[in-house]
């Protein structure tokens, strides 16, 4: 909104209005300003409804009556917090964003679908008063059925070509950079070292889906095509599922999730950034994506709001963000990797929700196939220190350092490849 008017105010009143205001760096630091303030100055009120609502969070005891007595006192404290941090998210969207990239429409998408989806889990919850929800087999089904949307738009062109209306959701131009040869780097970062110059080659929609890179290589290490393009669909659709359940997973103790969203969060907002530059892009041999920019003014929001929360979040916690908050924050995590094609350096930084994720997978398998035999005490995996006697804010801490340095690892893999 005030980016078109700004662009109002310099164009059609010719009034002089700074440049910097339209400036991509700038944009990420007021959308997450916004998100911050946002999230801190409504808290108080919010808790508060949810507390006139009776909105409580539901405590596990059947299954694990041990953790019931651990976590007796988070009965009743509210949950669907997660409303507060998507609605700092969208307005930061709505004043600071570009209405007509296709990024933005995607995540706006994403916001309001998986969010109705974790909102609908949370209510079924707090109505039957226990932890069940929304039935496994419905939520997967709804998270397949929209990732699956986003994998027809990347792969599937007449689709991209239907949304493309006049110059609103037009597909992102998309360049490969491959090196010819040692040159002064001057020119582009005012340093007298040499780096390869890149020759670009621009990539269609399709072909640029079908790309998947790893951390230290700069080159593709998968191409999907042929009889194998209907694999990068299944490829698309898991990176999205299972970073949405894998943070949902994630959301068991106070701040958890929210301080490992926003170590995450800011490291593909690095990524966005710099791939929206075509000079720095070029120099780190990786993809450069026109208006990625926009992916990093909402991870931005991102990283705002969830900083906001977790003034409320923190031990002990005044408020939880529920299923409304973890599924979609995961989800959204999910789409800005597959839409910055860096899968798999997701799953490096985000190496806590990996093992989170992979916990629950290998206890539920472990259990139905080699009778009941449990390989954690409890799972998520955070719940097994918890039996093992480490304190609720020692655990968090210990998986926030983790995360940490798993991020500084991802981002030093785009420098080192």
């Amino acid at each position: 909104m005030i980016f078109y008017l700004i662009h109002f105010f310099r164009e059609t009143l010719h009034l002089k209005v700074p440049a910097v205001f339209s400036y991509y760096s700038t944009r990420m630091i007021l959308a997450s300003l916004t998100a911050l303030l946002l999230s801190i100055l409504l808290g108080p009120f919010f808790i508060r409804k949810l507390y006139e609502l009776k909105i409580g969070q539901t405590i596990r005891t059947d299954e694990c009556p041990h953790l019931g007595r651990l976590h007796e006192k988070k009965k009743n404290t509210p949950t669907m917090g997660g409303v507060l941090i998507l609605f700092a998210m969208l307005v930061s969207m709505l004043l600071w964003m570009d209405l007509k990239h296709i990024f933005t429409l995607i995540l706006f998408v994403t916001t309001l679908y998986l969010g109705c989806v974790g909102g609908w889990d949370d209510y079924l919850k707090l109505r039957y008063k226990n932890t069940k929800g929304l039935s496994i087999k419905k939520k997967l089904c709804a998270q397949l059925l929209f990732s699956g949307c986003i994998a027809a738009y990347l792969l599937y062109p007449p689709l991209s070509d239907f949304l493309h209306v006049s110059d609103w959701y037009a597909p992102p131009v998309v360049k490969e950079h491959v090196a010819m040869g040692k040159v002064p780097l001057s020119a582009v970062l005012g340093t007298l070292q040499e780096y390869d110059p890149p020759s670009t080659t621009t990539l269609t929609l399709q072909e640029y889906a079908s790309r998947v890179y790893m951390p230290f290589f700069k080159d593709p290490v998968i191409v999907f095509g042929g009889v194998f393009g209907s694999l990068c669909a299944v490829f698309i659709i898991l990176v999205i599922t299972g970073t949405s359940n894998s943070v949902n997973f994630t959301d068991g103790l106070d701040g958890l999730a929210t301080g490992c969203l926003i170590i995450v969060a800011s490291c593909l907002a690095l990524i966005a950034f710099i791939s929206n530059n075509v000079d720095i892009a070029g120099y780190l041999h990786i993809l450069y994506i026109e208006g990625s920019g926009e992916i990093a003014i909402y991870l931005s929001a991102l990283v705002g709001a969830c900083l906001g929360f977790l003034w409320y979040n923190s031990h002990p916690a005044q408020v939880f963000m529920g299923d409304t908050g973890s599924l979609t924050l995961g989800g959204i995590i999910g789409v800005c990797a597959v839409l910055l094609k860096r899968e798999f350096l997701l799953a490096l930084v985000g190496g806590v929700f990996v093992a989170e994720g992979m916990s629950v997978i290998m206890q539920i398998t472990s259990y139905r196939l080699y009778n009941k035999k449990r390989i954690f005490l409890c799972a998520p995996l955070h719940h097994h220190f918890e039996y093992k006697g480490w304190a609720e804010t020692k655990v968090v801490t210990r998986f926030w350092i983790v995360g940490l340095l798993l991020a500084i690892l991802g981002i030093a893999s785009i420098k080192f490849q």
